[in-house]
């Protein structure tokens, strides 16, 4: 009984974690003043290719999920299936919910509301990050990277985890730039994210809804 309350629990904070996720990003897109530093390589990759942002975000997934089985060292069937399960809806709710943002006017609002638009949004995927990463079931694959790292190689530093996984796509986003000659989805908010998302994740992870605890699996 008391294992499956567990996992009801868990289960519980994902789903939340997931709608919490997509609307931080999309809120953070349609601020137009930077977005998370995933998010913001996506949106990039997105106008480079010219392809829907969440058919973008899904096929960044997939590789991503790839390059995680390489750094584990094995294959990890429910990692690999996992991370695929968090993609498909996170991918196309973020458009949906960039789309509900966008209709709301939020791309025309005063740029200081924006501004602390954009903080909020940031900062909810920074919450949603530590929730899903302690329920431990399935996480998206960008994020289980930074988990991958965060215990498998530094001892578990959320900050210095965030660092390391943020290599990639700050390097698609500058190939990107050098291709198109354009930077979407970075400001202000990239460097906010870039700067602060590990300290927001550590502190959420003993703050926001503490009752949930880790489960590493690692």
């Amino acid at each position: 009984m008391a294992k499956i309350q567990d996992f009801n629990q868990r289960f519980n904070y994902l789903c939340l974690s997931i709608v919490i996720n997509s609307a931080g990003n999309a809120l953070a897109i349609s601020t137009n003043l930077g977005s998370a530093v995933w998010t913001a390589s996506a949106v990039n990759l997105s106008k480079w290719v010219n392809i829907p942002l969440g058919t973008t975000l899904f096929l960044y997934g997939i590789v991503v999920t790839i390059v995680n089985q390489l750094m584990i060292g094995s294959f990890d069937r429910r990692r690999f299936v996992s991370n695929l399960l968090y993609t498909v809806p996170f991918s196309y709710l973020v458009q949906f919910s960039q789309w509900i943002f966008d209709s709301l006017g939020v791309p025309t609002y005063s740029f200081w509301l924006r501004l602390i638009l954009d903080m909020i949004g940031l900062f909810c995927v920074a919450m949603a990050v530590s929730m899903y990463s302690r329920a431990n079931l399935i996480m998206h694959p960008n994020d289980d990277m930074a988990y991958i790292i965060r215990f498998k190689y530094i001892s578990g530093s959320a900050v210095t985890s965030q660092w390391l996984s943020y290599i990639p796509p700050v390097i698609i986003s500058t190939l990107a730039y050098l291709f198109t000659g354009k930077v979407f989805a970075i400001g202000f908010g990239t460097a906010f994210a870039l700067i602060f998302q590990g300290a927001m994740m550590k502190w959420s992870d003993t703050h926001a809804f503490p009752k949930l605890k880790h489960h590493v699996d690692l």
